[in-house]
């Protein structure tokens, strides 16, 4: 059974790994069906591989912050500052685990809705 310190710790890990672009941390961290939802584009991307590459491919110098993350069980939402260049919005990413402590759903809020900001069809199914 997965406990409440060890959700957290795979919260922060999760932010830290993507903050650094250390997509092989990022990897490990993943179960290998792992599901990505965008409810404010309607985008869902589903796959460990498509959501490694949507991350390496995500445009612009963003950067990301953990204002607080809280964690029950498998479950943990993590409240963030997202940057890009001289602007900033808060995000929350609700994440769940498996029973084996990998990441098995994402799911990414933003303020507003929005239409995606490149091409990436490639990899998402539209909601």
């Amino acid at each position: 059974m997965i406990d409440t310190p060890r959700t957290r710790s795979a919260a922060h890990a999760y932010v830290d790994a993507a903050e650094r672009r250390d997509w092989d941390a990022f990897a490990a961290l993943l179960a290998d069906d792992v599901i990505y939802d965008m409810p404010q584009s309607r985008e869902r991307i589903r796959g460990k591989p498509a959501f490694l590459q949507f991350n390496r491919e995500y445009p612009g110098d963003w950067h990301l912050e953990v204002r607080q993350i809280v964690a029950d069980g498998r479950h943990a939402a993590a409240w963030l500052d997202s940057r890009v260049g001289d602007g900033s919005q808060p995000a929350c990413v609700w994440i769940e685990l498996s029973e084996e402590g990998l990441i098995t759903k994402i799911t990414d809020f933003w303020p507003e809705s929005y239409d995606p900001p490149y091409d990436r069809s490639h990899l998402v199914e539209r909601l």
